[in-house]
């Protein structure tokens, strides 16, 4: 969870797996923490990337959105990649398919529209007292936040080769040192295949270290700290997805 805090308006963004059909227990419970979110929160934000084709996919997302009859805000996402004269016919189509409160193209990568949206979220939002501290920015701990860190850098060096297919366990987390400014941590990405352990390390180990490099000086940043050893290995565990004493122990509960 994300916390906005302006001077009218306090948001507490839940940011849910992406929605699709479940294939493997992972997946699974990837839905049940989806479908729990939709029932908890007061308005439903459904991203879509406007660059992709209108699919089975977005439309089982679809489907599921209009099931819980919430207030929607339809995300058209990436709309830097996508030709400006593209962008008319999307809405309209997505307009005659959904029952949107508004549709706005956004791009998270440039900020395109944030303020907007958050506007548009604020005039939605039952009125009431805030919720959390002025300051507080997430109810994340930090175990979760650096795994995923790093497994945000593994899917975009690899997305191409790995979609998916790929998750991360903290083995060690040493804060001994912290008030020196050092925290060191090892880690494990854990894959399917031998063949996708090799993408991973990539070629004389370029790539898990390109990864590496990536992930620390971000991890660095939300711990707020001077320096962090990361150790990265690479873990080939056969049908993970489906073992759940595997999903547990990275924390897909």
């Amino acid at each position: 969870m994300g916390i906005y805090t302006s001077e009218n308006a306090q948001i507490a963004f839940v940011d849910t797996p992406g929605i699709h059909r479940p294939g493997f227990k992972m997946n699974v419970r990837m839905m049940e923490l989806v479908r729990e979110a939709m029932k908890e929160v007061d308005i439903i934000l459904h991203m879509v990337d406007v660059s992709d084709d209108y699919g089975k996919g977005e439309q089982f997302a679809l489907d599921l959105v209009e099931r819980y009859r919430k207030p929607c805000i339809l995300l058209l996402n990436k709309v830097d990649l996508i030709n400006k004269g593209k962008l008319l016919p999307v809405i309209e189509s997505y307009a005659e398919k959904g029952h949107y409160q508004e549709i706005i193209p956004v791009s998270a990568k440039l900020g395109d529209n944030v303020p907007v949206l958050i506007e548009k979220i604020a005039s939605l939002l039952p009125e009431g007292e805030l919720n959390f501290p002025e300051g507080y920015f997430t109810d994340q701990q930090e175990l979760f936040m650096v795994s995923e860190s790093i497994r945000e850098k593994v899917l975009r060096r690899t997305r191409q080769e790995l979609p998916y297919s790929t998750a991360v366990k903290i083995e060690e987390f040493d804060e001994s040192r912290r008030e020196d400014g050092l925290v060191v941590i090892c880690a494990s990405i854990v894959v399917d295949k031998t063949g996708q352990k090799k993408i991973v390390i990539g070629r004389g180990g370029q790539m898990i270290k390109q990864i590496g490099t990536e992930a620390r000086k971000e991890i660095e940043k939300i711990l707020d700290v001077k320096k962090v050893y990361l150790e990265l290995n690479v873990k080939v565990i056969p049908g993970w997805r489906d073992q759940d004493f595997v999903l547990s122990d990275i924390g897909v509960n």
